[in-house]
């Protein structure tokens, strides 16, 4: 009789063990569910745009452009990304006013990411979808630090009615031709607002038609067009905003590439 309760107990001790087992088997489960949850979100992570193709590294991934009167942005390949809606439409860029905004929430809309555009008197900032994430009001509007500025190494030189280029910390004789770092000889010369300042972009006239150089006298965009904007669109974009019929203009970058 004691030989048979001594097996009974063996017999329940092994059933809660394998009961025991099974509850722990079980309570795995949802840890694994967890994990497969944890998978598919991954996999839901928002892909980059596709429309945002880089051919040149040196320009902006979205370019303004007009069409019939009105601006928006095309890609590198000149696709529109935004559409042509706006009165204004200037390049993707910071803007300082923003960024030192006394409403902390708006500085964000200061950054690169966000260009400003116009439209029927009212100007925003847009994304790079094109979606207006932020009306332009006085009140939101901060006062810019100008402490980055760099000071320009050349400025244009005038003599006997033809523009020349020196660099103002080396000038001493105007009547010494070395003195010169391009001897005058232009009709026109406009130094380019730039990061650069020991290469700037010149823009340049001759013959009464516009082109570019660099301060070595190299020619840069060929003496083809109308005229060229001295904005600034070089510090900007790495661009020009050219014409040739004195009406249309468009932008072109340091190859002489139409966008």
């Amino acid at each position: 009789m004691t030989n048979m309760k001594n097996i009974l107990n063996v017999l329940c001790v092994f059933i809660s063990i394998f009961i025991f087992s099974q509850t722990k088997s079980v309570k795995k489960v949802p840890v694994k569910n967890v994990a497969k949850t944890t998978v598919k979100k991954g996999s839901t992570v928002a892909k980059p745009n596709s429309d945002l193709v880089v051919i040149n590294e040196n320009l902006p991934l979205l370019i303004p452009k007009k069409k019939e009167d009105k601006f928006g942005y095309v890609n590198q390949k000149g696709k529109f990304i935004i559409q042509p809606e706006y009165h204004i439409a200037v390049f993707f860029y910071e803007d300082c006013n923003l960024l030192n905004s006394p409403n902390e929430k708006i500085r964000k809309f200061g950054t690169k990411n966000y260009a400003t555009v116009e439209k029927d008197m009212i100007s925003y900032r847009v994304d790079v979808k094109g979606k207006r994430v932020y009306q332009f009001k006085d009140a939101d509007l901060g006062k810019c630090k100008f402490g980055d500025y760099k000071q320009q190494l050349f400025q244009a030189y005038v003599l006997n009615g033809f523009y020349g280029i020196i660099e103002k910390s080396k000038f001493v004789n105007a009547a010494d031709y070395r003195d010169y770092q391009i001897y005058p000889q232009y009709q026109y010369l406009y130094i380019m607002e730039g990061d650069d300042v020991a290469d700037p972009m010149i823009v340049a006239s001759q013959n009464d038609k516009f082109g570019v150089i660099d301060v070595n006298n190299k020619v840069i965009i060929p003496f083809e067009y109308s005229n060229i904007k001295r904005n600034f669109s070089w510090k900007l974009g790495k661009m020009f905003e050219v014409t040739k019929d004195g009406k249309e203009y468009y932008y072109i970058d340091a190859n002489n590439k139409t966008y």
